[in-house]
Parts: C-alpha cells; sequence; structure tokens
C-alpha cells in the first residue's frame, strides 16, 4: 500500500481517513453486488447452461460472497470505531443485516428477494453510518470519541 506525505491539518492526517472511506466503499459494493446476484439468479438461471455460469446458482458460492461482505464490512467499521468516533451502531446494523442475509430461506422461498434486500439494506446502511461518523468526527479528540 502506497502512503504518501500528507501535511497535518489541524492534527488531523486525512489519509488514514480516506484508506477507511475507501474500505467501506468496497464493503458498500460487495454487499451490492452480492445483492444483485441474489436477486438476478431467478432471471438468469434459465440462460446459465448456455453460458456455463452454474457455479453462481451454488450455496457454497452465495455463502462465500457474503462471508467476504462481511470480513471486510467487519475490517471497515472496526478500524472506523476505532479510529474515529466509538459508536457500535454500525457494527449491530452490519451483523443484523448479515445474519438476516445468511437466513434468506427462513420465511420460505416466496419471501427469499425481500429478506436479501432487507439484510442487503443494513449491510449498506451501516457502511454508510461508519462514513458519515468517520466524516462527522475531526480527529481522535474525547469529544468526538464521547459523541
Amino acid at each position: 500500500m502506497l502512503y504518501y506525505n500528507v501535511p497535518f491539518r489541524g492534527g488531523i492526517d486525512m489519509s488514514n481517513q480516506t484508506d477507511n472511506n475507501l474500505i467501506d466503499r468496497i464493503g458498500i459494493w460487495t454487499s451490492g453486488l452480492c445483492a444483485v446476484h441474489c436477486l438476478a439468479l431467478p432471471v438468469l438461471l434459465p440462460i446459465m447452461p448456455i453460458i456455463g455460469a452454474s457455479v453462481f446458482a451454488q450455496d457454497w458460492f452465495e455463502r462465500t460472497i457474503l462471508s467476504l461482505s462481511m470480513l471486510i464490512g467487519f475490517w471497515a467499521l472496526f478500524v472506523g470505531f476505532f479510529k474515529y468516533h466509538r459508536q457500535l451502531y454500525p457494527v449491530y446494523s452490519l451483523a443484523l443485516g448479515g445474519l438476516v442475509y445468511w437466513n434468506k430461506d427462513i420465511f420460505g422461498e416466496a419471501y427469499e428477494p425481500f429478506t436479501i434486500a432487507a439484510g442487503a439494506f443494513l449491510i449498506i446502511a451501516a457502511h454508510v453510518m461508519n462514513i458519515r461518523l468517520c466524516q462527522s468526527c475531526h480527529g481522535c479528540n474525547e469529544a468526538c470519541q464521547s459523541a
């Protein structure tokens, strides 16, 4: 990873905040792609034998994408938590979204798209909350950590 000499402005190292925002944005994209994959699968399933992409319909593939999304998410949120804002509610949203998403078939096949959308929304909302909390914090001072 490249590190640039970024001048301090009021004691804030903006390069760390930019790195954390990048991690959050990667988490948002991973979660969004996972949701698109799950929602588009019923439409793409009939043509999958033609394109030879049957691996995308496997349960292990969906679990792998979700697990990767959750790992990136927890990494991003814990970096934001420890460096900037000390707020746990983005972590709760991510955990709840992952739990809902992991158990997407609990309400039956008819409600699976709604469960997927709810889980993806909670995961993406966790990253958006983390970005906003990190941007609202102007450094690692006492006032921001106790807010």
